[in-house]
């Protein structure tokens, strides 16, 4: 059976200190305070009584013993149907915590169109140009003297790091070209650089007359 402790086992305790403090209360009430005796006893009345029930209330504090799991003395085990103990082990709670996956918002849809912005990824950058010679970027339509060195500045020096370009790479440098916002999408450089890499420059640049890219 489950053993409960509760403060009413120290309300006798409580009673007696109460006693114990009004006499004292009275005895220095009528000598001390030159108070007449019935009201000395009165003053020893009151302090008993706010003694008594003070320490009556919060004298010791209540304890309870779980017989589910002090019963028998064996934290962290529980029995299967058959009578064996089974342990669980505890698991931390920053375990738990770290096992939960971290999750990204998607980007919210646009009130007007109802269609949610791509997600933005910066491009893969080089720190210079493979073998210290550059393409020449500015043969894309759309990239002038400006925009070729704002595309230096950024780590992007040939045709075939903007042919790999993905709408999260288009998106990134659409809305980080100071001055240029939303020109690799409209100028089509990722179809352009592509069209590049296949055909090769001359027969780009004749194409590019009849905007046929």
């Amino acid at each position: 059976m489950a053993q409960v402790s509760s403060s009413e086992e120290s309300w006798p305790a409580g009673w007696v200190y109460g006693v114990v403090a009004g006499i004292i209360a009275a005895v220095l009430a009528r000598w001390i305070g030159d108070v007449a005796m019935p009201a000395a006893v009165l003053v020893g009345l009151f302090v008993f009584l706010v003694f008594g029930v003070l320490l009556g209330m919060f004298w010791g504090k209540p304890a309870v013993a779980d017989e589910a799991n002090h019963g028998h003395g064996d934290h962290g085990h529980e029995h299967d149907g058959h009578g064996h103990e089974v342990h669980t082990p505890e698991v931390a709670q920053h375990e738990v915590a770290a096992a939960e996956p971290v999750v990204t918002p998607s980007p919210v849809a646009s009130p007007e169109t109802g269609v949610a912005p791509p997600a933005e990824m910066k491009p893969v950058a080089l720190s210079g140009p493979r073998g210290g010679v550059a393409d020449k970027l500015q043969t894309i339509e759309g990239i002038g003297p400006a925009m070729e060195k704002l595309c230096h500045d950024l780590g992007i020096y040939h045709f075939d790091q903007i042919s790999a370009w993905g709408a999260a790479e288009v998106a990134w440098m659409d809305s980080n070209l100071k001055g240029f916002k939303c020109r690799v999408t409209r100028d089509r450089w990722v179809r352009q650089a592509n069209l590049i890499g296949e055909v090769g420059i001359d027969e780009f640049l004749r194409r590019a007359k009849m905007n046929d890219y």
